[in-house]
């Protein structure tokens, strides 16, 4: 048997296994902890697998966000090497940064670049309110910085909705949640029926899935919900097809909003290098706006804090 193995291993005539699993720890450190380099300083909430954590690099003082899936074994770890190697290859300062993952004691660890403003959807709920229009005209411009640079490395998110989109409190917008994402394929696979058009997911290029729901996440923006939330999937599919884009019933959303929606939802040719011409986001947008949204919200979370410390 041994000379058998040597000779594989001269003619390079490895198992297909071994292929891929050296392609499924390509970026990931396997049977490392990452408690030898960070330290877990608080719980920042639960995750679609498991929990995430406040992070800090014991060294550099760095903040992360940890993201921990726990899994059943090795062979899972295909389900987020996708995700993991469009973090690790893609740097762009609106997307989300991937700074390690670990793979040990069948846990997946995903150190991500921390984004102290939270995700836009908590913003909303916790202040009870949609965006302005400059707030949204700002947030736009800078998803559309990402999803240029992101198609341009043949990247397709498939998920933007408004919890995909983190913030910082110096301004910086940034998409995250890779996990049904697709790199360098054709196919556009939907994971939240009211965000995808099937009709423009078989039209033209495949990223205009993106630019539909970009287009979709402006009006959650704007309503705080999304068009067709209240419908079952099934309806929201038949409705797409047979009825015009869906536009905002919110007054922030106003004429600027409305043309980029419809510019970005039915051209089978719309990019985001288009839309980044048009005139809601070319003009001089600030960040001060966001920003002070940010601290509003920021203020609310300190306050809810203080009185649940009183009530203990």
């Amino acid at each position: 048997m041994s000379f058998f193995n040597n000779l594989k291993k001269v003619l390079h005539l490895g198992s297909g296994n071994d292929a891929r699993k050296k392609k499924v720890f390509n970026n990931i450190r396997d049977n490392s902890d990452p408690s030898d380099n960070w330290d877990m300083v608080g719980e920042l909430g639960d995750g679609a697998f498991g929990k995430v954590y406040k992070a800090q690099h014991k060294t550099t003082g760095q903040l992360a966000a940890a993201k921990m899936c726990v899994l059943d074994n090795e062979d899972d770890l295909a389900d987020f090497t996708v995700e993991i190697d469009i973090l690790s290859e893609c740097r762009h300062p609106n997307v989300v940064e991937l700074h390690e993952a670990y793979f040990i004691d069948n846990k997946l660890w995903m150190l991500l670049e921390y984004c102290d403003g939270g995700a836009l959807d908590s913003v909303m709920a916790e202040l009870e309110k949609g965006l302005s229009e400059l707030q949204i005209a700002y947030v736009c411009r800078e998803m559309c910085r990402g999803l240029q640079f992101l198609h341009s490395r043949r990247v397709i998110h498939r998920d933007l909705k408004a919890g995909n989109v983190l913030a910082t409190m110096t301004g910086g917008v940034k998409l995250a949640d890779f996990g049904v994402s697709a790199k360098n394929k054709s196919d556009a696979a939907e994971t939240r029926h009211v965000h995808r058009d099937p009709v423009l997911d078989g039209a033209g290029g495949r990223a205009c899935v993106d630019i539909w729901s970009l287009g979709i996440t402006l009006i959650e923006f704007a309503q705080m919900e999304p068009p067709n939330h209240e419908m079952t999937p099934m309806r929201v599919l038949l409705k797409i097809q047979k009825s015009e884009p869906p536009a905002s019933t919110s007054p922030p959303a106003g004429e600027g909003l409305q043309r980029l929606h419809s510019q970005g939802a039915r051209q089978e040719k719309a990019t985001a290098v288009e839309l980044l011409k048009h005139e809601f986001v070319s003009g001089n947008l600030d960040s001060k706006p966001l920003r002070d949204l940010l601290l509003e919200y920021r203020a609310e979370v300190v306050e809810e804090e203080v009185v649940d410390d009183d009530s203990e």
